[in-house]
């Protein structure tokens, strides 16, 4: 398990200074259209459904948590083929997700992920790696388990 030990390394110290994050959101038109920025001034433009008057000017902040959860993984499936000498020349995720109404909300309850790698990666090496992010790293993996069932598979493509 030296790699899982290596890689939880690699994570914490990318991640050590997080700490207290900061978040603004501006509402920018309409009743629902809003502005998110983080401390760096990245921003992220968020927007309610049309059922409830949204004009479709952004993401919907259910698809932003998968977004986030694509994004999450793809950094740690990168970091792990990279310390297993992989050649990964450029990565690609496809996520469907099924929501279940739950009193006055909705919660996710099945994800699948889809990891399309490109470049000379072994198959074993990139299920490996899949498998710790989702099941392990992944801090947005982490939250999503308690109320979903993530499922994943991977295509690769020699470039």
């Amino acid at each position: 398990m030296r790699l899982a030990v290596n890689i939880l390394h690699i994570c914490s110290i990318n991640y050590k200074y997080m700490g207290e994050v900061k978040i603004s959101l501006e509402r920018t038109s309409g009743q629902f259209h809003l502005t998110s920025s983080n401390a760096q001034g990245n921003t992220v433009e968020t927007d309610g459904s049309p059922a409830i008057g949204g004009t479709g000017k952004g993401v919907r902040p259910m698809e932003l948590v998968l977004m986030g959860l694509g994004s999450c993984s793809s950094i740690d499936v990168i970091l792990i083929l990279q310390k297993q000498r992989q050649d990964l020349k450029d990565i690609k995720i496809d996520i469907t997700a099924t929501r279940e109404d739950i009193d006055n909300h909705s919660e996710y309850k099945k994800i699948h992920m889809v990891f399309h790698l490109f470049g000379d990666i072994k198959p074993k090496k990139a299920q490996k790696a899949i498998a710790l992010s989702v099941e392990s790293y992944c801090s947005v993996a982490q939250l999503l388990k308690h109320t979903a069932t993530i499922t994943y598979d991977f295509t690769i493509t020699p470039q």
